[in-house]
């Protein structure tokens, strides 16, 4: 075979191996959003359930009730998760129903997935804030001497973002960590934090009160 017509069989092969990869690749691209934005919106749908579910869990006086509907509300926190792993709502509302549940050291853990890099840059203000003070909580419920310091850390920071919804009960933890810590004037001004932001607040009142003149 001639030099010249291997030259132009092989930039024939080339110019057709190059068309159909352009050809191909927004084909690809487009079937990768469309997955993307299918399971996006089906770990919506979850989360969107799981939440009313829990809302129905702590609505109810009667606990076996709440307790199924925890449970319900778990099961679609994990369906979400399965969907969007690195999605940190989903995380947040496994935490409220394994919490609701009784199961505190497995809520605690998903509390820290939600609140770890980089999972944690896709929560507003308001949702890191409120996961802090949870987070505290649950420190503070399943061992106040050895999690206190590491508790106040969490509600100093959630103090601190403009967009946190509730405050006042941050500030009321935190004013029971001074508390424990004997920190009486880091206390007292804790609960004055959380009167001025909530002034009809019974819980800082009292803590108010307590921490002296």
């Amino acid at each position: 075979m001639a030099p010249e017509i291997v030259v132009q069989l092989a930039i024939l092969t080339l110019a057709l191996a190059m068309f159909i990869a352009i050809q191909k690749l927004p084909r690809e691209a487009l079937t990768k959003l469309r997955t993307k934005h299918r399971a996006t919106l089906q770990t919506n749908r979850h989360f969107v359930h799981g939440s009313h579910l829990l809302a129905r869990a702590r609505s109810t006086n009667h606990r076996t009730q709440s307790q199924a509907h925890a449970k319900s509300a778990l099961i679609e926190a994990e369906k979400a998760l399965s969907l969007s792993p690195k999605d940190p709502a989903p995380q947040l509302l496994k935490a409220l129903a394994l919490d609701l549940m009784g199961h505190k050291v497995s809520a605690l853990k998903s509390l820290d997935l939600a609140l770890s890099p980089p999972r944690v840059r896709s929560l507003s203000e308001s949702e890191r804030g409120d996961a802090l003070v949870k987070r505290a909580e649950l420190k503070l419920a399943m061992n106040r001497r050895r999690r206190v310091d590491s508790a106040v850390d969490d509600l100093v920071e959630a103090v601190k973002l403009s967009g946190m919804n509730d405050k006042a009960t941050a500030f009321c933890l935190l004013g029971e960590c001074y508390e424990w810590k004997g920190m009486r004037q880091e206390a007292r001004e804790a609960f004055q934090e959380a009167l001025r932001v909530e002034p009809g607040s019974v819980a800082a009142r009292q803590g108010f009160d307590r921490s002296g003149p």
